[in-house]
Parts: C-alpha cells; structure tokens; sequence
C-alpha cells in the first residue's frame, strides 16, 4: 500500500513528472532500434541517425541484416558501418 505523504505541493506533482518525446520522424525510431541492437557506442550515434535519414529504409534493413547473419564475433557496429559506406 502506498505510504499516506499528507499534500502536496502542485508544483512538485508537476516537477516530478517525467516525460520522453516520441521521435518526430520514423527513421529516428529505426535509427535508435539499430543503436540498442548492435550496441552502437555514444560517439556514433549521430552517424547512425545520417544513415538512417539519407538512405531507403529497405537499404538501412538489408545492412542490418546481412549485420547480424554475417559478423558472429567482434563488433557488428563497425560491421554495420562498413556494408552502409559500400552503396
């Protein structure tokens, strides 16, 4: 049962809220979708979202797939990286 605090400011009702914005665009969902499941580092992550804004999803797919069949050891990331440079 959730413990009896008496009131509450509104403010601090206010305050303690915390929201996340949804991405504004579909490709930065996708983008943050291929930075959880190759374990893209902080530093790349921006390289992730140009890729995804400037190249066809079905492209970006095909990369992320041909990732995760192909490279077993190591870091897929820079293997990502590799196969969306080659178009």
């Amino acid at each position: 049962m959730p413990e009896d605090r008496g009131f509450e400011k509104v403010g601090d009702l206010f305050s303690s809220k915390k929201s996340t914005k949804p991405p504004a665009y579909p490709w930065q969902d996708f983008a943050l979708r291929i930075i959880k499941e190759l374990s893209i580092p902080a530093f790349k992550r921006n390289s992730v979202f140009k890729i995804c804004k400037e190249n066809p999803k079905s492209f970006i797919e095909t990369c992320l797939n041909d990732t995760k069949e192909l490279c077993q050891t190591g870091q897929k990331w820079k293997y990502f990286f590799k196969l969306a440079g080659k178009k």
